[in-house]
């Protein structure tokens, strides 16, 4: 029976093996200098976004629609300073039209009395849909309006991102109404 390591042949192997493993040190120095370069960098660009963040606010800081709309729930500085730069609230007639720019409308494809499809809308600001629908992935796990909205959508049948989608529609006319209004969110 045999027991143990195997040995002193295996011990020798086993030190063979990782010594042809292990990188070269210039190689290893090279990709540590690499690393630092690049840490560096992001440091620098984290650096320069929160000033332009805080640059952004400060600007924003007297803007009656910025402040109404962080009072609405799941929307935060960065979504607000969105919203209120990029939304001029008076070229849309209803919160219709707004969520269809946003581009949260359902897409319906029809020619006459038949109705092929209603899929999502590929189409309007990219940078607002993302921000309105991530924004909602906090509400949907409270216990509030928009959270048992969700749970409703999924119980009939919406996957997450349709149900998520669906969520970010409806917070959207509260949106509009507090942006058309220019009062502070209430439930």
């Amino acid at each position: 029976a045999r027991s143990g390591a195997g040995g002193p042949r295996a011990e020798a192997a086993g030190e063979a093996a990782a010594a042809s493993t292990a990188p070269p040190p210039a190689l290893v120095e090279a990709e540590n200098r690499q690393v630092r370069f690049l840490a560096a960098r992001i440091s620098e660009a984290l650096d320069e976004a929160g000033a332009l963040e805080a640059e952004t606010a400060a600007l924003l800081e007297g803007d009656e629609t910025y402040a109404c709309l962080l009072t609405v729930p799941g929307i935060g500085p960065r979504t607000a300073a969105q919203l209120a730069v990029s939304v001029d609230i008076a070229r849309f007639p209803d919160h219709d039209h707004l969520a269809s720019y946003c581009g949260i409308a359902p897409r319906v494809r029809s020619s006459g009395t038949s109705v092929r499809s209603v899929r999502a809308s590929r189409r309007g600001d990219a940078r607002l849909k993302s921000l309105l629908i991530f924004s909602c992935n906090s509400l949907v796990r409270s216990s509030g309006r928009y959270g048992e909205y969700y749970r409703a959508c999924r119980a009939r049948g919406m996957g997450h991102g349709r149900a998520l989608k669906a969520v970010a529609r409806k917070r959207l006319r509260a949106i509009y109404a507090v942006m058309r209004d220019r009062v502070p969110y209430r439930e």
